[in-house]
């Protein structure tokens, strides 16, 4: 097979271990020298015919071992399988999770705003309204996100906000070095 750089040939099969402790088995598909990426493919005809295409950025290769040459072709894609349906699927829910966790930045407020939104939110539901925060749609926490500035809602859910807040303002400002 072509070798590709001194040190990856297309078709080798070789054991990777990253910096980042995974270990991924399979055979070189290629290496993009411009971009530092080394693309393999897990799996053999004995697995099935199911396989992973891994693409791994060389700088995070902490050690390859060369385990042979590859039995068949690895760029033989007559035999490659694509599952369209859970492609697209695993494509829909990283979108729908990427929307919502950027719905849970807020725009335009202070980093302080943001901490006392990210803690509301492990306990409470909650959701940016420009610079408000909203929590369980209807308790309202305006800037400067003292329980002063809590309003709306039932006296019990107002309370109950007002209490939480107090309390990560000290647990912040606790851990914030000069205050």
């Amino acid at each position: 097979m072509e070798a590709i750089g001194d040190e990856f040939a297309v078709g080798c099969h070789i054991n990777v271990k990253t910096s980042l402790g995974d270990e991924i088995e399979g055979h070189i598909i290629t290496f993009d020298r411009p971009s530092n990426i080394l693309v393999i493919q897990e799996g053999t005809k004995t697995t099935g015919p199911r396989r992973n295409v891994r693409l791994l950025k060389a700088t995070y290769i902490k050690e390859v071992s060369f385990l042979g040459q590859a039995e068949e072709d690895p760029l033989d894609f007559k035999r490659c399988f694509l599952d369209l349906t859970t492609l697209q699927s695993r494509e829909e829910s990283a979108i729908r999770q990427a929307e919502m966790e950027a719905e849970r930045i807020g725009v335009g407020v202070t980093s302080e705003a943001q901490n006392i939104f990210d803690a509301l939110s492990k306990t409470l539901p909650v959701r940016w309204e420009k610079t408000v925060i909203v929590v369980m749609n209807e308790v309202r926490v305006s800037s400067p996100y003292f329980p002063e500035n809590v309003s709306g809602g039932t006296p019990a859910a107002n309370d109950r906000v007002k209490k939480v807040l107090e309390l990560e303002r000290k647990r912040l400002h606790s851990r914030t070095p000069g205050q």
